[in-house]
């Protein structure tokens, strides 16, 4: 079978399973307070240009999100994402778990506008009674969208402006940003670190066997965020195996190029796509690919094809996603492209 479904169905790069191997039976302290980790943090702020910054690794995405949201926001406060956004429809209400309301926006081909955002906050505290409302604590946003979409950066420092305006945070959900940068001709990973006030960098879809790291950018940490961190049960014991991972992706570019190995191979597909005739759903410039398939066909293809279903579109055609990723070879796709 060939697996297109997503982009975290291999285990790890041979160089993070290599790192891993070679450190086994060595003794560090637990929960993050070892070298290893302090190698990697020191690796991500050289690469970010941004040496103040306050870096925590987390054991997954859905807790990474929850726990710089909860940890961030008041009771009384909610976060305003896009209403296809991952937070809003793909994490199992896990926001709304901790107490947060997740105040949806419309999804402009999976991002928010910065004007409606305005508009939004603006209604909101001109209504006379808003102190009864939800209050909009934060702004949600990931790079890429859900629908493989970027922000350009021009798009982001609008969104960031009328954060600062409100007095609010942005936070940038980066689970998939190695392919987003790889895709992006205006943006850095130093960029990034400015545009908002916290972001992730993914690591479970990008090449990694798990965690992200959570990187705050303008001395704004929360009070007692490790405690915060263990409280959403996304704090490892064994630390040392999130900073060996991250300090890996971190030498001599291996995490950008991932990215763009993704970004390489999704490229080539979709020129197959349309090279024979099929419909794309959306168009974006990243790792994932959303195509509307015939049902008759999604039947001979899911023989050989590990795919994502998506939507239905009608009767007779579904959309589908398909997903490359740092671990697509040339053969899976040269195979993919035969059968499609």
């Amino acid at each position: 079978m060939l697996y297109f479904q997503c982009d975290y169905a291999q285990g790890c790069h041979p160089n993070i399973l290599k790192a891993l191997e070679e450190t086994n039976m060595l003794s560090t302290s637990g929960y993050g307070e070892d070298p290893y980790c302090d190698s990697a943090k020191a690796k991500i702020r050289e690469y970010i240009n941004c040496p103040d910054a306050d870096i925590y690794f987390l054991v997954g995405g859905t807790q990474t999100n929850q726990t710089v949201i909860d940890s961030m926001l008041q009771n009384f406060d909610g976060v305003v994402a896009a209403a296809t956004g991952h937070v809003a429809v793909h994490e199992a209400g896990a926001i709304e778990y901790s107490g947060h309301k997740v105040i949806t926006l419309p999804g402009h081909a999976g991002k928010i506008h910065a004007d409606e955002l305005k508009q939004m906050l603006a209604d909101h505290y001109a209504d006379g009674s808003c102190e009864h409302m939800v209050n909009p604590g934060m702004v949600y946003i990931s790079y890429p969208t859900e629908y493989g979409t970027l922000y350009s950066k021009e798009e982001i420092e609008a969104i960031y402006s009328i954060c600062n305006e409100y007095e609010i945070p942005l936070f940038i959900d980066g689970a998939r940003l190695a392919y987003g940068l790889a895709a992006a001709d205006d943006i850095t990973m130093a960029d990034m670190a400015k545009l908002c006030d916290v972001f992730y960098i993914g690591g479970t879809k990008v090449g990694a066997l798990f965690g992200e790291a959570v990187v705050f950018t303008k001395n704004n940490t929360p009070k007692h965020m490790i405690t915060q961190i263990k409280q959403h049960g996304a704090l490892l014991a064994k630390g040392r195996l999130l900073g060996i991972q991250f300090a890996e992706l971190f030498t001599d570019d291996l995490y950008m190029s991932l990215g763009r190995n993704g970004v390489k191979w999704a490229d080539s597909i979709r020129e197959d796509l349309k090279a024979k005739g099929y419909t794309l759903y959306m168009e974006n410039p990243t790792n994932q690919i959303f195509v509307v398939m015939d049902n008759a066909k999604l039947e001979q293809l899911k023989e050989n094809v590990v795919y994502d279903f998506w939507e239905k579109y009608d009767e007779e055609h579904t959309v589908i996603r398909i997903a490359t990723s740092w671990g697509t070879t040339k053969e899976d796709v040269e195979a993919l492209k035969k059968i499609l």
